[in-house]
């Protein structure tokens, strides 16, 4: 997604700016062509020989620097631009960018670029929450310029509050999100992932070893793709992804009960977690000591999810189950796809290689109703793009 994309930086004068050299680096394995301008501010905080040494380019602060090739160079680089986040984002620069004011290099480039523009703020809680402030980021916001919200933590001032600049990892996923191509712009996509856990008294529980992994990898490529996704997750140690609405669920019922109140409203439906298909059927209210001899647990059915969605389905709305199978795959996923009435079953098999739990690769097969696509080898992030391709490819609006 970043190979040969042209990203500008802008760096302000924030005790944050250091950040945005590990940042730089990042895109540029990533091979992207990063060019950093700087404030007069911003060079008191990290010197601009680090990021020419990083990105390879001229690290640009002072708009008439007579050392420079024969052309307008902030009109050349606004031309150029895919996109433009300016991180850490000080007060000063945001107020200069809502109203407009071009006075140095990186608000001048600012004013003449017409590709995406992100801003990060990065300051003292008292001045994010100032409301001049607030106003001038909904200003920059109804320009069509994307603010992203702060990080709450420890500042460098002592205080603890909101103002915090995102990590360069947080701030590298929203340049993808925007250089991605929006075909899936006004969908609404529900996504379940994780496990689900089944109580057995106040210690124990059934579970499974699924980690979540591929389920927020599809929630993930839905809203790079311009969907509002609602990921519907048992627990797991993974971070949701950034712009997605997360409710955290812990047994199937509760799994059950979050989909059929968010199912109504959505246009697409991925059910990838691992939902328990059985659960105690009493739940001790103690901790159950442990005895001489055998425990037997008396286990009850669990609801069907899927089975209910294909039941209760809107005209339109498209469903896609996964079924993770350790014989006759082919065979029994196609059965649960005709059984449960959705539009695609995800099959993979847990002893194949590279595929199940906990791996960041997978091999699946997407069957339809008649079709079948076998994808090789691939990360769980790339499963999840080709998954929506052929959901874009077979929904019916």
């Amino acid at each position: 997604m970043l190979q040969g994309k042209k990203i500008l930086l802008g760096v302000t004068g924030s005790i944050a700016a250091y950040k945005i050299a590990s940042l730089a680096s990042m895109l540029k394995k990533r091979g992207a062509d990063v060019t950093v301008l700087m404030t007069e501010n911003a060079v008191n905080f990290i010197n601009p020989i680090t990021f020419e040494t990083l990105t390879g380019n001229k690290c640009l602060v002072d708009t008439f620097d007579r050392n420079f090739e024969f052309q307008v160079e902030h009109v050349s680089l606004a031309s150029q631009a895919d996109v433009f986040l300016v991180a850490p984002a000080s007060a000063d620069v945001i107020a200069r960018a809502a109203h407009g004011v071009a006075d140095d290099m990186l608000t001048t480039t600012l004013l003449a670029c017409t590709c995406p523009k992100l801003f990060a703020p990065a300051m003292n809680t008292r001045m994010y929450r100032n409301p001049i402030v607030q106003d001038n980021l909904r200003t920059l916001a109804r320009y069509g310029m994307e603010v992203i919200d702060p990080a709450v933590g420890r500042l460098a001032c002592g205080d603890t509050g909101e103002g915090k600049m995102p990590e360069p990892e947080t701030l590298c996923e929203y340049l993808i999100k925007a250089l991605t191509p929006k075909d899936m712009a006004g969908l609404k996509v529900l996504v379940t992932a994780g496990p689900t856990q089944e109580k057995i008294d106040p210690v124990r529980y059934i579970s499974n070893h699924s980690t979540g992994k591929m389920g927020y990898a599809i929630a993930r490529a839905a809203m790079l793709r311009g969907a509002e996704v609602t990921l519907v997750s048992g627990r797991t140690s993974l971070e949701p992804p950034i712009g997605v609405r997360t409710v955290p669920v812990v047994s199937a019922a509760d799994m059950a009960q979050a989909v059929k109140e968010a199912a109504p409203a959505q246009d697409i439906i991925v059910k990838a977690a691992a939902v328990a298909d059985y659960r105690p059927a009493q739940a001790a209210e103690e901790k159950m000591k442990k005895g001489d001899g055998e425990l037997s647990v008396a286990l009850a059915r669990t609801e069907d999810i899927l089975a209910w969605l294909g039941a209760h389905r809107r005209e339109g709305q498209f469903l896609c189950g996964f079924s993770m199978e350790t014989e006759h795959v082919l065979e029994n996923s196609r059965a649960k796809l005709q059984k449960k009435h959705i539009d695609m079953i995800v099959a993979n098999n847990l002893r194949q290689d590279g595929a199940g739990f906990g791996t960041d690769t997978n091999v699946v097969t997407i069957l339809t109703e008649n079709e079948t696509v076998e994808l090789p080898l691939m990360s769980k992030e790339d499963v999840a793009d080709r998954l929506f391709d052929h959901i874009m490819k077979y929904r019916r609006p």
